[in-house]
Parts: structure tokens; C-alpha cells; sequence
């Protein structure tokens, strides 16, 4: 069950909040629609009770915050905006990566694929897909980890008719199974026809929790459209045949020449304009919305909800100008519609008319008189909705940034769960109950995420090859006028250069690593936000150090054999010192992808992990060369043997040869800068990313 309470965002000071103490639940086996026009606040809520927006208030899933699951993937399905994920990656690898994240077999991702309808396009770039295949995969990816609640924004926005239709009878199978399905919608027909239960916004503040039966009894209303250059003798006419016969019918002239009739049906308005010699350009049978404060006073309204123009009942003729309610006790209600009939006609195509979607309405007869009551009444009030309760007083908040004791991970306990009328308690009564809010979790298997996102991507192939092309090149060009060192032709680094190419190709690599993370960011359903854990870091760098390692021996075995076939094996003799290169070299790589990952996760954007690549030699080395320079340098020969004699240990005087060669490639200018900056961008990012306190 999941139970919403209080919710409350946080904007800046002079502008209202968005959503503002929302408090409903959505119950297993049940479809809920969150409804609301544009601006209502219904995606706010959802990030809201996802913790991806700053605000107040607590929401449960099954009875536990969702910083208390343990697994998230197999809690929440979640799909807010367009799929997240870089544009040239194929559906499959996104969906492997995913699998990953989630911590279930990679063949659950093909499993996906055909569920959602998209086996054969499993090698297809995601940025590629049209807009109802990129919904399927949006939904494949919330299904990914099976999870028990689906929470789904817009997720019929600009689909046909005959894709929203499967995509709402596969919310529904979910909720037949078990689960529970929230989504959110602008459109109250597509929230009859698909939902059980419809929780209504209006500027951020609940208006209506009603089950679908109530609300389609109170929101909907069978209409015919009219539109004619001669509205206004129109409505005369089937207002003065509507009170000769003794018939309640109710005409709404709109703005320009649309009539809207309730309480009639095409046949009878087309003979009374074909009787009187009224041109008519469209007759159509349409589904009127009354608005969403309709049971206390009955709002008459337009097509998407205008409520502009003159309203004419059974010959009287009113005024309905601006947001103005006419009340009128003599106006019949809405008929009883069947509901279920309704959500059945989800599995084909739209219906033309509502007497095809609502078959019980069509044969209603005369509507019953209707008359307010008590219950009504309340229903107008913006939060006193029929069927919404309150838990307390609106000066008592929910904190959800304050630290105490949560329940324990696992399943809750019978009664933890707020089913029926809250009973007052501690938590109740409190003004602040606390729940710490906590990172989003790192993926549950970071290592195998981490390689499935590097080398699912073609600018990862396209920068290696680029790198050991442009190294060769330069090897080729320095080794010719043969002044140049054997070890700066090998690893292409002419001296106008502050790094050779394979050291700005492993810091672009890693500045990918966490820069991509926050253009696509696929671990989290929200913009710029990546988790940021220690255990998904540690997988990064490791990452980051393999294709350092693996580049550095690849530039060095291509230069070398690119000199030996331009000129000659006898020209390339093998250096004394070669262990001090290859560790020196090594590091310098290593080095310079840590620094790429580290200054992208500090900064969040890659650009920003290039240029700490780059300011190791442009700036730092320069600097501490100043600093360490002239007579008062001290040598450090002879360290490993005072450490032997300080530590009481004996070791072979092969480990004194490795530990000397380890100190000169250390005390490197490069070395000392590399050192000195991965230590201050490790101390920011554990700052900026582990911090509750941070905010940047």
C-alpha cells in the first residue's frame, strides 16, 4: 500500500509551493490516477514521494520510507520524463546496464524487451526511438526489477490510441497481480476509463479522493457539440422546443459558435435545426468535464474546461461569464454510469461517443432531480474532499530531513501500516517526525554496472582509437629528426605538450565516467541527481585504472611497432631504467583518469574532470616546481633502508631496488602535482557527495 502524507515542497520564499499537504493513499489491486491540469502539482508529488525534491511530509511503501528499502528496484517502478539513458546506447545494453543497478540477471532485460512489445529492436540506439517506443522502454525499465508499486508520470502523453491502450491494460494486468499502480493524468476521461480510484489536484491541494464510480458520477457529463455560424438562434430554438416538450436540457454558448447541450442527443438537436433552417458545421456526442468543485454547486463548463459563455436551461437564458458557479436546484444530476462497462473499453480503440464508453448512461432516461446535501456541500471545500482524511492539524509537518530511528528493514509488521482513520499517536501528535533522508542507493552490483556503462557507448571505442592513432602518429614524427628520447617518442609526448595523448584520452575516460551520469542519468529517476556512495566511486576508479592500464601498454606496443616497421628494430635499443619508465608511465595514466572521474563527480560535468586533467601540468607542476627548486632540496636516498631499521624488519634487497624506483617516480614533479590534486578532489567529493550538509 502506498500512503502519502503531508506532502509539502519547498520553492522559494515568494512563491507558493507547488504541492501543499497532499495526503492520500493508493491501495494494492488498484489502478489510482493522480488527476490535474498542467501546473496542478501532480509531478511535484511524485518526486516528492520519491525524495527527489526538497520538501515535507512522509510517504510509505508497504509501510517503510523508501530511503528504509533495502532494494529499491524491487519496490518502486518508477518513469518520470523520457527514458534516461545516453542516446546512442542500444535498448539491450541500457537494459543490462540496468540489471546491474538493480542486482537481477542480465536475462531479465531480454525478458523486458518482449513483455513490452520490443524484441526485435533490441539492437536499436534509444535516442532513435519514436515516442511510443521510447514509453515502452521507459516502462520495461520500471518493470525492470519487479517491482510491487508503479508510479508513472503522463505515461499515455502522445501516444495513439491504440498504443495507450495496451499500455493502460498492462498497468492494469499489474494491478490484477498484486500490485499497486499510481498515475498521473490531465484528462478526467482517460482517468475514468482506466483507474479505480481518482485522487484530484487543483494548485497543488487535494480537492477530490473519490473511487472511480463517484468521480465519474460527479465529473462526467454525455454532451452534444454543436458548432454553427448561428449559435445564438440555436440555443433559442432547442430551449423553446425543450420547454414545449417538457424536457430538462441545458445549452452552453462558448466562446465564437460552439454550443455544448447537456440533457439532449444529436437526432433531436439536428431535426430542430433542420426544422428552422440552422446551418450546422459539426454534431458530435462528447464527454463534458464540470470541473473538479462540481458536487456542491454545478459548474458549467466548455470544452477543456472553459467556463466562459452564456448558459441557457430549458429556454431561461443566463449569464455563465468567467470562473462564475450558476446554482440551480431544478438542473437534473449526471446519471449513474457503469464504470467497470468504461474501463473495459480501454483494451481497443477510443470510443467516438460516451454512450459507447459509458453504455448505462444512454439508456438512464430523464436524470433524477437533484438536490444539495450535507456531504456535497463539504466535497466544495478545496481540502475537505469526500473521502480524504486528515491526520492532523496543518500547523504539525512531517520532516523529512531530521535524523531518529526508523523500522527496521524487511517486511512490516501488521498495524505499522495507516489503513482506515489514523489513530493518534506519538507520530501524530509531534510537530516534527523524523526520517533521515539518505543518498540514493549505489547500484547493488556497482563493479559490473560500471563496465556495462563504459563499453556500451561508442565514444568509448572512438576515443581509445583515437588516442592510439594520434600517439602513433606523434611516436612516428618525434623519432624522426632522432633527437627526441626514446621514452618521450614511445609515448608520443613532445615537449610543447603538457600531456601526451594517451594521458588525455584515460582523463577523458574518466570524465566520462560521472559526466554521463549526470547528462543521462540512468541510476536515479531524477534530473542531475547520481548517487553518490562510496561503493559506486570505488568502481569508477577501479574502472578507470583497468582502461588506463590496458591504453598505456596499447599506445606503447603501437608506437613501438610503428618504429619498427618505419624504421628499423635496430634503432629502438631498450632502456636501463625500463621498470622506472613503465611504473613512471603507468601512474602518470592512472593519475590522470582518476583525476578526470574525481573532478567530474566534484563538478558534475565532464568538462570539468578534462580540465583537472589538465591543470596538473599547467598549473600545479609549475607551482610546485617553484616551491621544491633551488639549494635547500633534500635527497631521500637511503629511505628504504632507515624504514628497514625504524621497522625492525628484514626484507630481501630486491624490495629496497622497488621501493627507490617507486620514490623517484614519486617525488616527479607530475608525481608530487597528480598526488596533491587527486587528494584534494577525493576530500571535495567525500565532502560534496557524503555530506547531508552540502548543497551545491
Amino acid at each position: 500500500m502506498l500512503q502519502a502524507i503531508g506532502l509539502t515542497s519547498c520553492p522559494r520564499r515568494d512563491l507558493p509551493p507547488a504541492v501543499d499537504d497532499l495526503t492520500f493513499d493508493a491501495h494494492p489491486g488498484q489502478v489510482t490516477a493522480l488527476l490535474g491540469p498542467a501546473g496542478s502539482g501532480k509531478t511535484t508529488a511524485l518526486r516528492l514521494m520519491l525524495e527527489l525534491e526538497p520538501g515535507r511530509g512522509v510517504t510509505s511503501f508497504r509501510g517503510r520510507p523508501l530511503h528504509r528499502v533495502a532494494h529499491p528496484a524491487s519496490e518502486v517502478g518508477v518513469l518520470l520524463g523520457d527514458v534516461a539513458g545516453h542516446p546512442s546506447r542500444t535498448l539491450r545494453s541500457q537494459l543490462r546496464m540496468l540489471c546491474a543497478a538493480a542486482g537481477v540477471p542480465v536475462s531479465q532485460a531480454d525478458e523486458m524487451l518482449r513483455v513490452v512489445g520490443l524484441t526485435g529492436l533490441h539492437d536499436q540506439r534509444i535516442g532513435t526511438l519514436p515516442l511510443g517506443m521510447d514509453r515502452r522502454l521507459g516502462l520495461a525499465c520500471a518493470l525492470l526489477g519487479d517491482p510491487h508499486t508503479l508510479l508513472l508520470d503522463e505515461p499515455g502523453a502522445g501516444l495513439s490510441v491504440r498504443e495507450s491502450a495496451w499500455l493502460y491494460e498492462l498497468l492494469r494486468a499489474h494491478a490484477e497481480d498484486g500490485g499497486t499502480v499510481l498515475f498521473t493524468t490531465e484528462d478526467p476521461r482517460t482517468a475514468a476509463r482506466h483507474a479505480d480510484h481518482v485522487v484530484t489536484l487543483d494548485a497543488g491541494r487535494l480537492v477530490a479522493d473519490q473511487d472511480v464510480a463517484d468521480f465519474a458520477r460527479t465529473r462526467l457529463r454525455p454532451r452534444v457539440a454543436v458548432r454553427t455560424p448561428h449559435a445564438a438562434r440555436l440555443a433559442a430554438v432547442v430551449a423553446q422546443e425543450a420547454r414545449a416538450a417538457k424536457r430538462r436540457v441545458e445549452v452552453v454558448t462558448e466562446n465564437g459558435n460552439r454550443l455544448s447541450v447537456y440533457g439532449s442527443d444529436c437526432a433531436t438537436i439536428g431535426e430542430a435545426a433542420f426544422r428552422h433552417g440552422v446551418l450546422i458545421h459539426q454534431l458530435a456526442d462528447e464527454v463534458g468535464d464540470t470541473g473538479p468543485a462540481l458536487p456542491a454547486a454545478r459548474a458549467h463548463t466548455g470544452s477543456g474546461g472553459d467556463r466562459v459563455g452564456r448558459t441557457v436551461r430549458a429556454g431561461v437564458v443566463g449569464s455563465a461569464a468567467g470562473p462564475e458557479t450558476l446554482v440551480d436546484p431544478e438542473v437534473p444530476g449526471p446519471a449513474d454510469l457503469d464504470v467497470p462497462a468504461a474501463r473495459r473499453i480501454g483494451a481497443g480503440p477510443e470510443p467516438e461517443s460516451f454512450d459507447a464508453a459509458y453504455p448505462s448512461t444512454a439508456a438512464a432516461g430523464p436524470e433524477p432531480e437533484w438536490e444539495p446535501d450535507p456531504e456535497s456541500a463539504a466535497a466544495s471545500e478545496p481540502c475537505a474532499a469526500p473521502g480524504t482524511r486528515s491526520l492532523f492539524p496543518p500547523d504539525l509537518w512531517f520532516e523529512a530531513e531530521t535524523e531518529a530511528e526508523s523500522a527496521p528493514e524487511g517486511p512490516a509488521p501488521e498495524g505499522l501500516a495507516l489503513e482506515g482513520p489514523a489513530p493518534e499517536t506519538h507520530a501524530t501528535r509531534d510537530p516534527v517526525v523524523s526520517a533521515r533522508r539518505r543518498p540514493p542507493r549505489a547500484p547493488l552490483r556497482p563493479l559490473r554496472y560500471e563496465v556495462r556503462r563504459l563499453l556500451g557507448v561508442p565514444p568509448t571505442w572512438l576515443v581509445l582509437a583515437a588516442t592510439v592513432g594520434v600517439s602513433v602518429l606523434i611516436s612516428v614524427l618525434l623519432a624522426r629528426g632522432g633527437r627526441t628520447p626514446l621514452p618521450a617518442a614511445l609515448a608520443g609526448w613532445p615537449a610543447l605538450s603538457p600531456l601526451p595523448p594517451a594521458a588525455l584520452g584515460a582523463g577523458l575516460l574518466g570524465a566520462f565516467s560521472f559526466g554521463d551520469e549526470y547528462r543521462y542519468p540512468a541510476l536515479t529517476t531524477g534530473r542531475g541527481t547520481v548517487p553518490r556512495r562510496l561503493g559506486l566511486l570505488l568502481a569508477k576508479l577501479t574502472v578507470a585504472a583497468g582502461v588506463a592500464v590496458v591504453l598505456a601498454v596499447v599506445v606503447v606496443v603501437a608506437d613501438l611497432e610503428a618504429l619498427r616497421l618505419v624504421y628499423g628494430g635496430d634503432l629502438i635499443p631498450l632502456p636501463d631504467n625500463w621498470a622506472t619508465l613503465c611504473a613512471s608511465w603507468l601512474g602518470l595514466l592512472i593519475g590522470c583518469a582518476w583525476a578526470g572521474v574525481l573532478g567530474a563527480g566534484v563538478f558534475r560535468a565532464a568538462a570539468a574532470g578534462v580540465a583537472a586533467v589538465l591543470a596538473v601540468p599547467i598549473v600545479l607542476v609549475p607551482l610546485l616546481g617553484r616551491l621544491v627548486s633551488g639549494p635547500s632540496v633534500r635527497p631521500v636516498a637511503g629511505l628504504p633502508a632507515r624504514l628497514r631499521e625504524f621497522a625492525s624488519l628484514e626484507w630481501p634487497a630486491a624490495v629496497d631496488h622497488w621501493l627507490e624506483g617507486a620514490l623517484r617516480v614519486v617525488v616527479q614533479p607530475v608525481g608530487v602535482a597528480l598526488a596533491f590534486a587527486l587528494t584534494a578532489l577525493l576530500c571535495a567529493y567525500l565532502f560534496t557527495g557524503l555530506s547531508r550538509k552540502a548543497r551545491w
